[in-house]
């Protein structure tokens, strides 16, 4: 299945979302039912994984498993730190009950987990939208 989508979108990067299964698959549905339309990562994290993200770029999203779930076509990328973020982006990465609070005692968990956790530490913040569902 994965060689058929390449083909339909060459350039387009794999990868899961999260750091374990459960957070793959959990984060990967909430792309599919429309709720979840932003992710980010740290910025170290970001330079370091060997697949980028870019600016009108495609994307397939595997979920834990390695299997194709969804692609995705990044919108925006944005610069921003994690005391910065707004109610507003929180809501776009539909996690949770959607709030700030919860998306930023997710992050930190998530970050500090990665080693990276700041306060002012700096976040790629992806925005995209779902373009077709497996």
């Amino acid at each position: 299945m994965l060689e058929l989508i390449k083909k339909k979108y060459p350039t387009a990067i794999c990868w899961s979302f999260g750091d374990n299964p459960q957070l793959a698959d959990e984060l990967a549905q909430l792309v599919v039912e429309r709720k979840k339309t932003a992710t980010c990562s740290s910025l170290s994290g970001f330079f370091s994984d060997p697949v980028t993200p870019t600016i009108g770029g495609y994307n397939i999203i595997l979920n834990s498993h390695g299997v194709p779930i969804c692609v995705i076509r990044t919108r925006s990328l944005t610069l921003v730190r994690f005391s910065e973020v707004t109610e507003q982006l929180a809501r776009k990465e539909g996690e949770g009950d959607l709030s700030l609070s919860y998306w930023q005692q997710g992050h930190k968990e998530f970050f500090m987990r990665e080693g990276t956790y700041s306060p002012d530490m700096e976040l790629i913040f992806e925005e995209f939208e779902l373009i077709e569902v497996f």
